[in-house]
């Protein structure tokens, strides 16, 4: 009896973990193809932060898994020069975000999630270069912290090759082959490839692809901005910050410089990518970057001193109800998708590589992911939200 196929499609953080997943359980014939080179899209254009405090259980849950996975992942990478960075996590909310947040610290607490609450006073006196304003609150994470995509992605790569995975670039699929209804592989540049099981992660092309099976899910895509700043003179003392008041995030970066990110609120959503859509075309709007400067010195005045050198632009993707679309796609058996992280697909990662990889060997996960299931939608409410054109500030506003 032949091995099982697993063809995974999208060579990003989501793709790569799936099929790292795979390769370290045994499944010996497992291909990626990526229609680019591995992290050309919203990956390599990430922030990287990861924080375990969120606004679901399901999503506490699978984070925590994704914590432990990084602490794995630094030792399997480690030869290929990549360390996950500890630095904790700290988010920050206005007063009226507070009171919304606080209402989630009892499941923090049945979650045995750990939590720090500090007021503007402590977290300056802790991390100097922060000046938060005094009605400001913050929950410390000190478990989250961030990677650096352009350590991780090509470790992870190497480190895929090195157990086996037939990784192919440069390989554009244009649509999904079925045999009485199932998915029994894919057509990619003209070529049929056989599979046993298909992993769809392709992100802001998911809809474009899942067309030729009949399939559109409720998610929808908007433009997002990160900035290096010049070196400062050593490492800058910061967590990972999420700071939803001053519509920013920020942490250190390579080279003792700082990552800045932000959206653009007024701007359309992006819509669906074309397949042959690069995300190089994306440009950031006029004088965003010097917005986005005087936004952060709010929080952090040092910074002024040191000037944006280094501009990424991509796209996140958000789901109708703000949570990750994950799952067999139940119109097409033999399909699995991993989609719609919003701004946390790299926190998620290595979660949705192990759950994505469950099913696809397992048929089932460890962790309930029902609210995560293609299949939670109600069908008219997503074509509802389909064929409403947003904002990005009507979507929802979660950071990583």
């Amino acid at each position: 009896m032949n091995a099982p196929s697993i063809i995974i499609v999208g060579g990003g953080v989501i793709g790569l973990s799936s099929a790292y997943q795979l390769a370290r359980r045994g499944v010996t014939r497992v291909t990626l193809l990526e229609k680019d080179a591995v992290g050309a899209g919203a990956s390599s254009r990430a922030g990287g932060i990861i924080t375990g405090h969120l606004w679901s259980k399901t999503g506490i849950e699978a984070r925590k898994i994704s914590l432990r996975l990084y602490q794995e992942l630094s030792e399997q990478l480690r030869p290929y020069g990549y360390q996950y960075q500890a630095a904790g996590c700290l988010n920050l909310f206005s007063p009226e975000e507070w009171l919304e947040r606080k209402k989630l610290l009892p499941l923090y607490r049945e979650c045995k999630l750990p939590y720090e609450i500090l007021d503007a006073a402590e977290i300056h006196k802790r991390w100097s270069l922060l000046t938060p304003a005094d009605d400001m609150t913050g929950l410390f994470d000190p478990l989250g912290g961030y990677s650096e995509p352009d350590d991780y992605i090509p470790a992870l790569a190497q480190h895929c090759r090195a157990l086996g995975v037939d990784i192919r670039e440069g390989a554009t699929v244009t649509e999904f082959v079925k045999e009485r209804e199932r998915i029994i592989g894919l057509i990619a540049d003209g070529e049929l490839l056989a599979a046993d099981q298909v992993i769809c992660c392709v992100h802001s092309w998911t809809n474009r692809l899942l067309a030729e099976v009949g399939v559109q899910l409720p998610m929808k895509s908007f433009v997002h901005q990160r900035y290096l700043t010049a070196p400062l003179e050593k490492t800058p003392p910061l967590p990972a910050v999420n700071a939803n008041p001053y519509e920013v995030y920020l942490r250190p970066a390579k080279d003792n410089r700082i990552l800045v990110g932000g959206e653009t609120a007024d701007r359309p959503e992006q819509e669906t990518a074309a397949l042959a859509f690069d995300m190089n075309e994306l440009r950031a709007p006029r004088g965003f970057s010097n917005s986005l400067r005087g936004k952060v010195q709010s929080l952090m005045p040092a910074i002024a001193q040191y000037p944006f050198q280094e501009e990424r632009v991509g796209l996140i993707a958000f789901s109708m109800d703000g949570e990750p679309i994950l799952g067999v796609v139940p119109e097409a058996p033999g399909l699995l998708v991993g989609t719609a992280f919003h701004s946390g697909g790299f926190a998620y990662n290595p979660v949705a590589g192990k759950l994505l990889a469950d099913l696809a060997t397992e048929g089932e996960t460890e962790l309930d992911i029902v609210a995560f299931s293609p299949d939670r939608f109600s069908p008219t409410a997503a074509d509802a939200y389909r064929n409403t054109k947003l904002r990005q500030k009507q979507a929802f506003s979660r950071r990583h």
